[in-house]
């Protein structure tokens, strides 16, 4: 393996579609990073919600500590929850799963039905109610990851961040894809071409491209969307494919461990 990255950021998003929170150092577990996509937001259903119909979310911002969840909407009241609060178990869908999460209150639902301006509930993934990853994908039988969209961890590359702003002749952030591992490089899109990488002692296995969405179009500081779908219109120019529009890879540890910004990323192409 050759060393030609860095790590230079790590993000976890407690509620899936809210804001992040950015990290020195994460420990990062088969399901994803520790804390990341715990919490969901669904509809009176059970299906989820996301950015993708409520850009609003953005503007949610979390805090996470060893014991509470708290949220933040626009300087209005917070809610505070607790990381291990019991609760009902409801039947949820994200994408092709169906899964039971735990449900978290009437205080909570009435907090994200007034941001949303829809009925909804907020649950928390039960630690005995795993959610299956795609098979096509996994590494073992019954593999489990978190609510994220399918994988456990998304990095994303700041070579490939940087020809996408040239090509729009404007400077485009980071947090618009959503990343939980950037790292740095000098050559755009090199991780296409990654197949297995290692931090200190977690391993991680390429799962497959990212496809993007309407979501990168979305600010995430203040939930406003771009009026001519930038950069998802640009990105479309030179990273489309039978695939999708591809920025990132999406990735699964193999091994549970702790890693840092700063970390050298070895690559095995």
């Amino acid at each position: 393996m050759t060393a030609i990255a860095t790590v230079t950021e790590l993000i976890i998003y407690p509620v899936k579609s809210c804001g992040g929170i950015s990290l020195n150092s994460v420990v990062v577990e088969h399901e994803g990073f520790q804390g990341d996509r715990h919490w969901l937001i669904v509809d009176p259903t059970g299906k989820f919600l996301t950015q993708r119909q409520y850009p609003q979310l953005a503007r949610v911002k979390p805090q996470l500590d060893d014991q509470y969840l708290s949220l933040t909407f626009d300087g209005g009241p917070p809610l505070k929850l607790s990381r291990n609060a019991p609760g009902p178990l409801i039947p949820v869908t994200i994408w092709r799963n169906q899964v039971q999460a735990i449900d978290q209150g009437p205080v909570a639902a009435a907090w994200f039905s007034e941001i949303l301006q829809t009925p909804c509930r907020l649950v928390r993934q039960s630690p005995d109610q795993p959610r299956p990853l795609n098979p096509k994908y996994a590494l073992w039988k019954n593999q489990a990851v978190s609510f994220a969209d399918g994988y456990p961890v998304l990095l994303t590359n700041t070579a490939s961040l940087d020809l996408l702003s040239e090509k729009l002749g404007t400077p485009v952030p980071m947090n618009r894809f959503r990343p939980n591992l950037v790292v740095k490089t000098d050559i755009p899109f090199a991780e296409d071409h990654w197949q297995r990488l290692q931090i200190r002692d977690v391993p991680l296995v390429m799962a497959k491209p990212c496809e993007r969405c309407i979501v990168i179009t979305t600010d995430q500081n203040t939930g406003d969307r771009h009026p001519a779908q930038e950069p998802l219109r640009t990105l479309g120019t030179f990273r489309r494919t039978e695939k999708g529009i591809l920025f990132g890879i999406n990735l699964m540890p193999t091994q549970q461990g702790r890693i840092s910004i700063g970390d050298r990323v070895e690559i095995n192409p």
